[in-house]
Order: structure tokens, then C-alpha cells, then sequence
């Protein structure tokens, strides 16, 4: 991961999910999608979540990606949308 994430986003260490749009005239294919299972472990204990509910938050994240969002320039929009399916789909952050 570490290594794709120098690559493709020239950013040094290890990142948690990346995704990586078709950019082919294939709509049904949108791209690809790649988690850090060793990274998203250590999320999901941070958290106090079982690695299965981390790795459905890393899945929509990179999918919002692959859909065009990006929370790094969109002023939040990406965030809220997140959020909001996260509450819909049950894997909203737990709160202590």
C-alpha cells in the first residue's frame, strides 16, 4: 500500500483505501478499489469496531471516490454524503 500510495498519489507511508477510476467508456465497470487490511485493523481497534465494519467504511469511502468525489478539495460535500449513507447503511462511527 505504501508503495501505491507513492505512485499513484506521491504521498510517502501507508494510506488505508485508494481507488482507482476505469477511465474506460465501460459504465458498468467503475474501477478498483484497494484496502489496507493491516492498516484498517489497527483503524478499527482505535475505533473500539470490529475489522468488518471498518472494511464496509473503507469500501463506501473508495466507492464515493470512484463516483468523483474527492473530500480533499470538495469543501465537504463527500464528507456529509458519507456520513449520511453510513447512518443509512449501519456502519456510522460508534460514539463513546
Amino acid at each position: 500500500m505504501t508503495g501505491l500510495n507513492r505512485r499513484w498519489r506521491r504521498r510517502s507511508g501507508p494510506t488505508d483505501v485508494l481507488a482507482f477510476p476505469a477511465g474506460g467508456a465501460d459504465s458498468r465497470f467503475l474501477g478498483d478499489i484497494v484496502i489496507s487490511v493491516p492498516y484498517a485493523t489497527r483503524q478499527a481497534r482505535h475505533r473500539g469496531e470490529n475489522v468488518s465494519r471498518e472494511m464496509d467504511r473503507l469500501l463506501l469511502h473508495g466507492y464515493l471516490h470512484l463516483l468523483g468525489y474527492d473530500h480533499e478539495t470538495d469543501h465537504g460535500q463527500m464528507e456529509a454524503l458519507e456520513s449520511k449513507l453510513r447512518r443509512r447503511l449501519g456502519i456510522a462511527e460508534k460514539t463513546r
